[in-house]
């Protein structure tokens, strides 16, 4: 039998000792948790993805009565992304979220349907995405998507 390690390094941070560029992602992110249409859950989720050159772009949760019909706040800015910004390369995302109003306490990750695409987005450009996951008692920084989802399904898996 082969056995083999995956480590995730994770840096915790407070708002304070966020750099210029963590601390503007995390308050952009914050801010878009408020176009968040979560009336069911009440867990209103707000994303935001730095792109080369400094550009933030937001997305928020958008549920549906039909639960499997809505979007993640990371797909959206994604999807968003891609659409009005081919090309451009992701450099960051930061996610925030409100759970009955107020802040999470600590940070909630992205499901996994958004590891997923994001995965595919940070292959696809070829360099890595930082996250920042918000939470009043403390901000997780990971290196890269692929931290996030270490056994993942890709193109490779398809080839014949």
């Amino acid at each position: 039998m082969k056995e083999y390690k995956i480590c995730t390094s994770v840096s915790v941070k407070t708002a304070e000792e966020l750099s210029p560029q963590e601390q503007a992602m995390t308050e952009a992110a914050k801010g878009a948790a408020a176009s968040s249409y979560s009336p069911y859950s009440h867990f209103a989720v707000g994303a935001a993805l730095r792109l080369e050159g400094g550009e933030i772009v937001t997305g928020s949760n958008q549920e549906n009565a039909s639960y499997p019909v809505g979007c993640c706040a990371e797909r959206t800015a994604l999807h968003w992304t891609a659409a009005n910004h081919p090309g451009v390369r992701i450099e960051a995302i930061a996610i925030a979220a409100k759970n009955g109003g107020h802040f999470t306490s600590q940070p909630i990750a992205p499901c996994g349907m958004c590891r997923q695409a994001l995965l595919e987005a940070e292959r696809r450009q070829g360099s890595p995405i930082q996250v920042i996951l918000y939470g009043t008692e403390g901000i997780h920084i990971v290196r890269k998507i692929e931290d996030l989802l270490p056994l993942s399904f890709n193109q490779d898996a398809m080839s014949i």
